[in-house]
């Protein structure tokens, strides 16, 4: 790829709606979850009760982008954006009713579930939108860059805003905000020509299996990378505020956060010019792998302002593990399931993400951040071996045959 490839695909005819109504859909998609759960801990004064609903809302979330994107691999992405646009404004004012009467904890959770698995998913519809305005090539795999780039950014970014909105003189703000720009967004999205005019055709192998894309060997080695990655992820985000906390300065966890996306997201535009591994089947465990050896450098600091630079420098291999998932999907995904399986890499980044945050809070509450990096590293190391070894599931067809016949 190069950067001629960028603009050939942000460029493309029929491109510039889907763009800019894909990037305020998914502005909140890292925000709304995290900003439920301070604004929970700020009407309750718990952080169990802020968390369990928190967990919920990442829980429906990850059930969601799966039966979503099966569903507009099969009709299109335009209606099912539009009802679920419709019946998550509708649950997300109840929960915020429900939150202000101070409610049970239980209603309040399983209400933040419902949000989760309603959130309208552009992203995956985003993404496999590329397949049809951009023939294979260069421009297709900058236009996925592309997408790994915003989508990491906003990943990075909402643990800021939400931080922010909720000092607010309404501790609310940052919950409704967020769903109002995934709402407009969404409807933005599914009003445009090319997700109107965006008709699948139905083929043997979307239907051939009632795990739909995950029955692809391939794309469960896709998935175990994604559930790594945010495995790791979760493991920072609650090792950050802690170490901000115990240096007195509890308020800049969440733009602390935020220095991640800065090498990021120059990194992830770089490394997409000139990947390495080129192989994608080596790629995704050289990619955690070294995340996971680059994390310790987070143990090591004794001030904020060193703990500053350890983010710069582990937060360069963020972007590019996320481009390698969403190209990795054109090896591994079954043809006709590309919402689905781009589905299934959300799905997987959410649960990992929720597993690390728990995991590491733990860790925290007995022995600091210092141990929570640590393990984090240790994981990603263990994980990015089994990639290692899922590797041949990942190799295409006609390269396995190349090899067979040189062996011969």
């Amino acid at each position: 790829m190069s950067l001629t490839d960028y603009r050939t695909a942000l460029t493309a005819p029929g491109a510039r709606g889907p763009v800019i109504t894909s990037l305020l859909g998914r502005l909140p998609i890292a925000m709304v979850g995290l900003a439920l759960m301070l604004y929970v801990q700020r009407q309750t004064g718990s952080f169990a009760a802020a968390g369990l609903v928190s967990a919920g809302a990442l829980i429906g979330v990850a059930c969601g982008s799966v039966a979503q994107g099966r569903v507009m691999d099969r009709v299109g992405p335009t209606i099912p954006l539009y009802v679920m646009s419709g019946v998550f404004a509708a649950l997300v004012t109840i929960e915020v009713v429900v939150i202000e009467l101070h409610a049970p904890v239980a209603l309040m959770t399983a209400l933040a579930f419902l949000v989760g698995i309603s959130e309208p998913m552009v992203g995956p519809a985003s993404r496999a939108l590329w397949g049809r305005l951009l023939p294979p090539g260069p421009a297709r795999d900058a236009a996925y860059s592309y997408e790994a780039i915003s989508m990491e950014v906003f990943f990075i970014l909402g643990p800021g805003l939400a931080g922010l909105m909720v000092a607010m003189p309404w501790p609310g703000t940052g919950v409704v905000v967020g769903a109002a720009c995934m709402v407009v967004g969404s409807v933005g999205f599914a009003s445009t020509r090319a997700a109107r005019s965006h008709r699948p055709e139905p083929t043997p192998d979307a239907g051939g299996s009632l795990l739909g894309a995950i029955a692809s060997p391939g794309m469960r080695t896709v998935a175990l990378a994604a559930l790594g990655f945010g495995i790791l992820i979760g493991f920072v985000e609650v090792g950050v505020p802690a170490a901000a906390v115990a240096a007195g300065h509890p308020t800049a966890g969440g733009l602390l956060l935020s220095l991640l996306s800065v090498s990021s997201v120059i990194v992830g535009v770089a490394y997409g010019l000139r990947p390495w591994p080129r192989p994608m089947h080596l790629r995704l465990p050289a990619l955690l792998f070294g995340f996971a050896v680059l994390l310790t450098l987070l143990a090591v600091p004794s001030t904020l302002w060193g703990l500053c630079l350890a983010l710069l420098v582990a937060g360069s291999l963020i972007t590019p593990q996320s481009t390698a998932h969403s190209v990795a999907i054109e090896i591994a995904a079954p043809a006709g399931t590309a919402t689905e399986a781009f589905g299934w890499v959300v799905t997987s980044v959410t649960l990992g993400a929720a597993i690390g945050q728990s995991i590491s809070g733990q860790l925290v509450e007995i022995s600091g951040p210092t141990a929570s990096f640590l393990t984090a590293s240790a994981v990603g190391v263990v994980v990015a071996g089994i990639l290692w070894l899922r590797r041949g599931t990942l190799v295409p067809a006609t390269s396995r045959a190349d090899l067979s016949l040189a062996g011969n």
